[in-house]
């Protein structure tokens, strides 16, 4: 379905503006998880529309140098990948929560009505990641091997059904109905970098004195992550944790408090 007369920059652009209004939106308190519908659903139809802002394997072509899959020149590429590394050090992961198209099918995929599994401690895909960029580095620096390409994420993003690759990734899209975001949390690569960013974020959801104990957010919390001993890193900002809080005031999007 991809178009390719589209360039790839009306994809970036979207990123931008997504990550623009989803930030004012947690800023302002009026973020929920109904209000992220119609952004996970715009970046889902511009994945399949121009196979952007599909980061992951956005950052797979800079490693391989593929400035034609990129469609910018490397150096802008670069810089694009850089600047939203920055953004999430400052606001937390909203590109992986709602803006990348890889991302927001899983997270669409999760919502359907089945048991759910694997919710594991953060540090235990964080640790698989680490062990997945390596390999990844490897493959694309030293052999020049797309491993997206093989676990077919642009095949999938295409509909290129007469593909292996197609089926491949539509697996890890089926099962993303039961485990939480599998690509995102155990292979992304792009997700590698911007996990140890959030975990610094300037802006997070944090306990207020508001907070009564009631561990809803930590049973709604698919990652772990609200966990208060857990770091932010695998906070992907769907607001389960928010929405499922009865107590007004008690999981605030704010910046940490000055001493004194």
């Amino acid at each position: 379905m991809v178009i390719e007369s589209i360039p790839k920059a009306a994809g970036f652009i979207y990123g931008i503006i997504a990550f623009a209004a989803l930030a004012w939106l947690w800023y302002s308190g009026r973020f929920t998880r109904r209000r992220a519908v119609p952004f996970l659903a715009a970046s889902v139809f511009f994945g399949f529309l121009v196979f952007a802002p599909v980061f992951p394997y956005q950052f797979q072509a800079l490693v391989l140098r593929d400035a034609a899959a990129l469609g910018s020149p490397l150096p802008m590429a670069i810089a694009g990948l850089l600047a939203f590394i920055g953004l999430t050090l400052v606001f937390g992961r909203i590109v992986c929560g709602q803006v990348c198209p890889a991302g927001a099918v899983q997270e669409f995929m999760y919502l359907v009505p089945v048991k759910k599994r694997g919710r594991a401690e953060s540090r235990v895909p964080t640790a698989v990641r680490a062990g997945v960029f390596v390999v990844f580095l490897a493959a694309g620096l030293g052999l020049s091997v797309n491993l997206l390409a093989l676990m077919g994420l642009p095949a999938f993003f295409n509909l290129a059904v007469a593909s292996v690759s197609f089926f491949v990734f539509l697996g890890i899209v089926l099962l993303s109905a039961v485990v939480y975001r599998p690509f995102c949390r155990y292979v992304c690569p792009y997700g590698a970098l911007l996990a140890p960013a959030a975990s610094k974020a300037v802006y997070r959801i944090r306990r207020t004195e508001a907070c009564i104990g009631c561990g809803k957010c930590e049973r709604a919390c698919p990652t772990g992550a609200a966990n208060p001993s857990a770091g932010a890193g695998e906070c992907y900002l769907c607001g389960r944790c928010t929405d499922a809080c009865p107590v007004d005031g008690a999981l605030v999007y704010t910046r940490a408090k000055r001493e004194g």
